[in-house]
């Protein structure tokens, strides 16, 4: 799977090193190895020899609420089961859901937001929400020079994105021809360096780690163990306008993993 010359692209420009998949010079396991032996040098090589950047490609946990429709045009805006998103009433939001952290389009996103929110702070409220972990979202904003006047929220269960219809992505989301070029052309690729700090710093958590912060009742199908700190990169982004009655007056899911979505646009509705 991973000789192939797409996928070699796709981890290039999520940041990872052009050996992180080369096995060559790992120990070899003894051939009369027994099967539990076996098993478990095959799960040690699958996860935990592989960098952090390498882990947002794996499928990941479900969220701990079901994913329910995108919201419309006009509909109330939605409410997490937590209550980790409020919209007050009587104050106009734009809420962004970003990609994974590391990423260069999640990176032209925040910075479009965070200027946006320079310019309108007195009459909108902008709020960015990542479902990569506290450690490597904060690692990330502080790469990018702070948030300012964004206010961030850490949903790394990914809970909020499901109340607001933003679910799984499919291959052609990521791998479709425009996305791959416009990868090829961006320079802002940060994930490399917002593992290397937080594994420094030992703060990100394994895929089984987070599943036993979930609500009682709710269970993984498995229990893969590699980390989640970094995000997904198979997590739908998007965006939202909400006016002072609570109503969706723009946004949606965005339509590929390189759509940055026209946040300008949504902000014209809002001062309208």
């Amino acid at each position: 799977m991973f000789s192939s010359i797409a996928t070699k692209i796709a981890l290039r420009k999520a940041g990872i090193p052009s050996n992180a998949l080369d096995f060559s010079n790992e120990p070899r396991k003894d051939k009369y190895a027994s099967q539990s032996e076996d098993t478990n040098w095959s799960g040690w090589l699958s996860y935990k020899s592989l960098p952090l950047t390498v882990h947002p490609w794996f499928s990941p946990p479900p969220p701990t609420t079901s994913v329910r429709p995108i919201p419309q045009i006009g509909d109330t805006a939605p409410q997490d089961l937590e209550r980790k998103l409020i919209i007050p009433r009587g104050q106009r939001v734009l809420v962004v859901f970003l990609r994974c952290v590391g990423c260069a389009f999640a990176q032209k996103t925040f910075l479009n937001l965070r200027t946006l929110a320079n310019r309108h702070r007195q009459s909108i409220t902008f709020i960015a929400v990542s479902h990569s972990s506290e450690a490597a979202t904060r690692k990330w904003i502080d790469m990018l020079g702070g948030a300012w006047n964004v206010q961030v929220i850490i949903d790394q269960d990914r809970a909020i994105y499901a109340a607001w219809g933003l679910g799984t992505a499919n291959m052609w989301h990521l791998f479709n021809p425009t996305t791959q070029v416009q990868g090829w052309k961006e320079k802002g690729w940060l994930g490399e360096k917002v593992a290397e700090s937080i594994q420094r710093k030992g703060t990100f958590q394994s895929r089984s780690e987070l599943a036993s912060r979930k609500p009682a009742g709710t269970t993984d199908q498995d229990d893969d163990g590699f980390s989640t700190a970094m995000g997904n990169k198979w997590q739908e982004s998007g965006a939202f306008a909400v006016d002072g009655r609570g109503t969706v007056v723009w946004g949606g899911k965005a339509m590929r993993a390189d759509d940055v979505m026209d946040l300008d646009e949504g902000v014209k509705l809002l001062v309208l």
